[in-house]
């Protein structure tokens, strides 16, 4: 059942007090994460994560709902409320993934705040958290946070497992896969379970009549050809896992290492299907850390949406050593019009550093320009901060997003993300990490990223946000984006840059 922000506002029911399985929230405070710029600028992303796992609880016979906060604009203590007038759940599974591998530990406050309200109303709810930031550290979030369990792997398989028990009224977990509870006052943790593999089968696709679909709005660069329209959108994985193992990078958390498995091309169409017919999405993204990567997969997908010709606006991330030229003809004609690409740095050797090192700068200006005269946009990611990184060579990094001018670009400092190998390179040598989580967040006031060798926090969180105002200012770019987009999206980004981030960090350096 779909929710407007209506009945949260005014105490309107769709439906009388009713019991539920199994239901589902998705934490998070756009305001908090994002500052000023989650008012137009940022994305409101369906939990693709979450519709999925209801999709497989569904699939085993249970009653499931869903309250997606930050879509509604619902704080902890209007979840709560609106739970306890409107459901009487068997077990409550707050969510805790992000809509990048980056962004769940920035919603752990939010989901944090969340179960706390829920408690305080109700001491009697079961309450399961999953997510990548718990899947890092699932023993600490089960001693920090207001929860009864914590899932220490992917979810679905754990989840169904403590709801199986809680419906026979029964009390022994010991045998539920991937999990963290407390028996007696001891913390007990299972063993992790095998990952889910046939997920074609198990969860063929989002619950998204779950969701208030009518909420969600698209990145505002994803819609630089149609900037008025960036609703209805969608996003949806059409893989779970990477098989690279970047240092920066959490994905493989709750998968207990690299893995990489994909949903046939024909469900993952179903889907699509299901997303354009009758919600009229044009919009969608692949979550798919790293979406054109397997030809048979692209291909396959590519070749069902070319069928379709539903004129769709797809956007999905890519590796500079991936893009095959083979596959971009095929991609634009599919209704790609962004590649996301991971560059992360234009200096070789700080790039080996997090091993992502194996092309050069000359490389990766020849893949952005060969996507680009295949008639698609690029977004290019850079990170300033990474363990090598010095002034000179973040110097370089923008130097090189300034000769790539791709049509967007999102700057990044480096973050020691639970679950990554940069956070136990943090521990082993005392590095000061955030102290609290929204201090993992890119945009927020309390970000705080790692040191270097020879910079402070400060010093990279100054380089970034004047690197993001000189790239969004530079002539170049003003000039691309007015000739390809227009004089709307021009005024667009003229906007967005004139919005200055508060940062604690500079905020007391300077006092």
């Amino acid at each position: 059942m779909q929710y407007s922000r209506k009945c949260f506002e005014c105490g309107e029911k769709k439906v009388a007090k009713q019991h539920v399985d199994c239901l589902f929230i998705n934490p998070g405070s756009l305001s908090e994460v994002y500052q000023t710029l989650g008012n137009e600028y940022c994305a409101i992303e369906p939990p693709s994560l979450a519709a999925l796992f209801a999709t497989y609880v569904r699939n085993k016979g249970a009653s499931v709902a869903m309250i997606d906060a930050p879509a509604l604009q619902l704080s902890p203590s209007q979840v709560a409320a609106f739970i306890e007038e409107n459901y009487n759940p068997t077990l409550i599974v707050v969510v805790v993934y992000g809509f990048q591998p980056s962004a769940s530990t920035q919603n752990m406050p939010a989901a944090g705040k969340t179960c706390l309200e829920i408690k305080t109303r109700n001491p009697q709810y079961k309450i399961l958290m999953t997510g990548t930031h718990v899947a890092a550290l699932p023993e600490r979030t089960l001693k920090e946070e207001e929860v009864d369990f914590v899932c220490s792997q992917e979810g679905p398989q754990t989840i169904w497992g403590v709801l199986e028990i809680l419906k026979a009224r029964g009390s022994d977990f010991s045998q539920v896969p991937s999990l963290v509870y407390y028996q007696n006052n001891v913390l007990i943790s299972t063993p992790k379970g095998p990952l889910l593999e046939d997920i074609s089968t198990c969860m063929p696709g989002a619950a998204w009549d779950l969701l208030p679909m009518d909420r969600y709005r698209a990145h505002n660069w994803h819609c630089f050809e149609d900037i008025h329209h960036r609703s209805p959108y969608a996003s949806m994985h059409t893989s779970l896992g990477c098989p690279y193992r970047c240092t920066f990078c959490c994905i493989n958390a709750p998968f207990g290492g690299s893995s990489y498995r994909l949903w046939k091309p024909e469900v993952v169409l179903q889907d699509i299907d299901l997303l354009v017919n009758k919600y009229g999405v044009k919009n969608i993204k692949f979550v798919d850390e790293m979406f054109v990567l397997n030809p048979k997969h692209v291909n396959g997908i590519c070749d069902l949406l070319i069928e379709r010709n539903y004129g769709l606006n797809i956007w999905a991330y890519a590796r500079v050593d991936t893009v095959r030229e083979q596959f971009l003809e095929k991609l634009y004609k599919a209704g790609f019009r962004w590649l996301a690409l991971g560059i992360e740095s234009g200096s070789k050797h700080v790039r080996d550093g997090v091993e992502k090192g194996r092309f050069g700068s000359e490389d990766i200006l020849r893949v952005v320009r060969m996507i680009q005269n295949a008639g698609m946009n690029v977004i290019g990611n850079y990170i300033f901060g990474l363990p090598d990184d010095t002034h000179e060579s973040m110097g370089e990094t923008l130097q090189l997003a300034l000769d790539a001018n791709c049509e967007f670009a999102n700057f990044y400092c480096a973050m020691a993300y639970p679950g990554s190998k940069l956070y136990a390179l943090a521990q082993e040598n005392h590095w000061a990490l955030p102290d609290n989580w929204l201090g993992y967040s890119q945009h927020s006031f309390n970000t705080q990223p790692l040191r270097t060798e020879t910079l402070s926090a400060a010093e990279v969180v100054a380089f970034r946000d004047a690197a993001f105002h000189k790239y969004f200012s530079h002539p170049n770019y003003l000039s691309l984006v007015r000739k390809k987009f227009g004089e709307d999206v021009l005024h667009h980004i003229e906007e967005m840059n004139k919005i200055k981030l508060r940062r604690k960090l500079l905020e007391e350096a300077c006092v």
